[in-house]
């Protein structure tokens, strides 16, 4: 027992191994207790921490420890807010974005500043710098929204691309507020703002990007990978520092420049939000719950008038902007309350501006007191308002993204009942292309559907060679590995059969497998001869989609696809399937798509394009006599994917056949597919029931006939 005597259990703990787990079980039972009450994660973190921080029953100090990984977990919620950012429709709703972001910016600065100046007789300058911090607001209750699956949501999209308008916006007030306190607000000070600010963007928005794409080209290591991107991220927040604004600001960025390198669908994007939810960000929450001193309700009635005041007009004017935002855009209730929720939160800025104030002193009073641009009331008050906002925020998110989430499902209920379900099978028989030819099962699913792959090993039945069967079970297991670091389950089938293409035929109906991946073997590249005898065999006795693939660099360093579509394309029955596994693909990857099709079948999928957001360009292009110059169009990580026909099919041409010497010799350095689609008439027996559902007759029947389109393929990408 005498070891237990040296360990000092005195308050506040010293213990670091103390310190952490009791953090550690705090992060774990304090959402599981609250949430039985119906109170928020988010709040029941921070509540934790007012308890048992310094202000509480000083169990843990808020020390260098708790502050540093606390701003991990502040510059994670914000980096995360710019990498799950859906980039199409960011860009179709920047305007809208840019709307709200003043809207939430003038109204709170409105009313701050007549609040300070008229209610709390407060100075100019210091009702100028309250009303910045009503201005800005945190994110806090992302988490919330993502876990709602709503993060994709125009509402939400254009209030996390408000959010950096508004915060920076503020952060530039607090910035030349305290420049003319100081007497340093010159035209050298405005020049050099300027300036910083934009060497900055223009460094996180060129360079970032193409750094990062090096080094996912030359580093597949999953650790190395993770701690590159957490390097950018510091660094972008540094840089952001260094031009004279919040962190907070260059994190956001750096989520932006790279969230075309990191794949919604990637194993790296799972690490990445795992590893913050599960840490930094609660740390965070403790952090901010630590700085909360419930005391100061009872000892000073400026501070409770000051913090009412703050909550107030905060939560007021971040209401009105919400409110408004509804009015110009024809929002539901439920997207008002999102944004609202999202926007309410007061955190981040709102702490900087107020502690960079406190520390601005102006002068001495008459009993040698210094006085501050914002008080010690302010300070007291600002500290509440965080825990009133940040209560407020969480609930109305929780409870406007429940019912968000309820509005698109039910949207789709009709669709979910019929839902067909997907059997993606690939098989695998190369250690080196399995986790691309994953990768790629994984990208063009339905993210809804977990279960839908199913990785194939064939064995020759009269193979003597017992390696073989250990060699088959490794590959399967590689392949289960990459698949569960993406969150799906892969179904391992191993078969035994003297006829390989045989072997995936009857495993295709075995299954009902909706689509199939065939990869190319990186030394072997695709045969003169079309494609094979095995591929040409498979395609023979299947009819369903099936892409052929070859990769040379990885999935996510890609830039643009270029999509060469031929003519009559969409007369054929599995049009709608591989336009939707293409544009999965855009959707998932944020790569740009480059239609090359005739006019008339542009016009199909620029119907879809209009519905469902995806960054495309469209050009004209029916002789297949000039494919080669495609290859003049073809860049340094673009990849190509060729949509062919099998032969007697509406759009099959002679030139198809020309296809695999074009590859080989002037595509070689470049990723490509080539997919078959569905081909079969209306009346084939079994027609109605492929792939286990009714759906998909009078969805094909639609494709067939023209009429219905947009709404017909809109059934099949609401699966998302």
């Amino acid at each position: 027992m005498l070891f237990l005597a040296e360990l000092n259990f005195s308050l506040p703990w010293s213990n670091p191994v103390l310190i952490f787990s009791s953090i550690l079980f705090i992060i774990l039972f304090a959402p599981l207790l609250l949430n039985r009450i119906k109170i928020p994660q988010l709040i029941g973190l921070i509540v934790a921490g007012a308890i048992i921080g310094p202000n509480g029953i000083n169990l843990l100090e808020r020390d260098s420890s708790v502050v540093l990984f606390g701003t991990v977990g502040l510059l994670y919620i914000m980096f995360l807010a710019g990498l799950e950012i859906d980039m199409a429709d960011f860009k179709k709703n920047s305007g809208k974005s840019v709307i709200f972001g003043l809207y939430t910016f003038l109204i709170p600065m409105v009313l701050g500043t007549l609040g300070g100046l008229y209610i709390l007789n407060f100075t100019f300058p210091t009702s100028i710098l309250l009303a910045s911090m009503f201005a800005s607001h945190t994110l806090l209750a992302y988490p919330i929204i993502s876990k709602m699956g709503i993060v994709k949501n125009r509402a939400v999209n254009i209030t996390v691309g408000g959010t950096v308008i508004t915060d920076t916006l503020a952060l530039l007030v607090l910035a030349v507020v305290v420049g003319v306190s100081a007497g340093e607000l010159t035209n050298e000070f405005w020049i050099r703002l300027i300036v910083s600010l934009l060497i900055f963007s223009a460094i996180v928005a060129f360079v970032f990007p193409i750094i990062g794409r090096w080094f996912f080209k030359k580093f597949d290591d999953n650790v190395s990978q993770y701690i590159f991107v957490l390097g950018m991220v510091f660094f972008a927040a540094f840089l952001a520092e260094a031009a004279g604004v919040e962190a907070i600001i260059g994190a956001f960025l750096a989520g932006l420049a790279l969230n075309k390198l990191i794949p919604h669908t990637s194993p790296l994007m799972n690490r990445i939000e795992f590893v913050g939810n599960a840490l930094f960000i609660p740390f965070f929450l403790i952090g901010v719950g630590m700085l909360i001193d419930f005391r100061v309700f009872f000892n000073n009635i400026e501070t409770i008038i000051v913090a009412v005041v703050m909550s107030v007009i905060a939560t007021t004017s971040k209401f009105l902007a919400a409110w408004v935002t509804q009015k110009t855009f024809k929002f539901s209730r439920a997207q008002r309350d999102v944004i609202f929720g999202l926007s309410n939160a007061q955190a981040a800025a709102t702490l900087a501006a107020v502690l960079v104030g406190y520390n601005v002193v102006l002068g001495e009073d008459a009993n040698g007191e210094p006085i501050r641009l914002l008080g010690e009331s302010i300070l007291n008050g600002t500290i509440l308002m965080i825990l009133v906002t940040c209560t407020i925020a969480s609930f109305v998110a929780q409870k406007g993204a429940t019912k968000l989430a309820l509005e698109e499902e039910s949207g789709n209920g009709e669709e979910e009942e019929t839902e067909a379900e997907e059997k993606i099978l690939i098989p695998v028989n190369y250690p080196e292309n399995v986790e691309e030819l994953i990768h790629l099962g994984v990208t063009i699913k339905t993210k809804s559907q977990k279960d839908a792959l199913l990785a194939l090993n064939i064995i020759p039945s009269d193979s003597q060679d017992a390696s073989m069967e250990k060699q088959a079970k490794k590959l399967l297991e590689k392949a289960s590995v990459f698949a569960a670091s993406t969150d799906n389950h892969l179904t391992e089938l191993t078969r035994f059969d003297s006829n390989v293409v045989n072997g995936i035929t009857n495993v295709v109906k075995e299954n009902k497998v909706t689509d199939i991946i065939l990869g190319l073997h990186k030394s072997q590249g695709i045969s003169g001869s079309l494609l094979g005898k095995l591929t040409e065999g498979i395609l023979g006795k299947i009819n369903l989609t099936a892409l052929i693939y070859n990769s040379v660099q990885p999935l996510n360093t890609i830039k643009r696809y270029i999509v060469v579509v031929p003519p009559g394309a969409e007369h054929e029955m599995g049009f709608a399937f591989w336009l939707l596994r293409v544009w999965n693909i855009g959707r998932n990857t944020g790569a740009k798509l480059v239609f090359y099709a005739s006019e008339e079948t542009l016009g199909y999928i620029k119907q879809v394009q209009k519905k469902f957001s995806v960054e495309a360009e469209f050009k004209d292009f029916s002789d297949w006599d000039d494919f080669l110059i495609i290859s003049k169009d073809l860049k340094d990580n673009d990849a190509l994917i060729v949509v062919m026909s099998r032969r007697g099919g509406v759009s099959y041409s002679p030139y198809m056949e020309k296809i695999p010497k074009y590859l080989n010799k002037y595509f070689k350095e470049n990723n490509y597919v080539l997919i078959y689609p569905m081909q079969f008439d209306f009346d084939q027996r079994g027609y109605t029931s492929y792939g286990g559902t009714p759906l998909l007759k009078p969805l094909l029947e639609g494709v067939s006939t023209l009429e219905s389109f947009p709404k017909v393929v809109g059934q099949l990408f609401k699966w998302k």
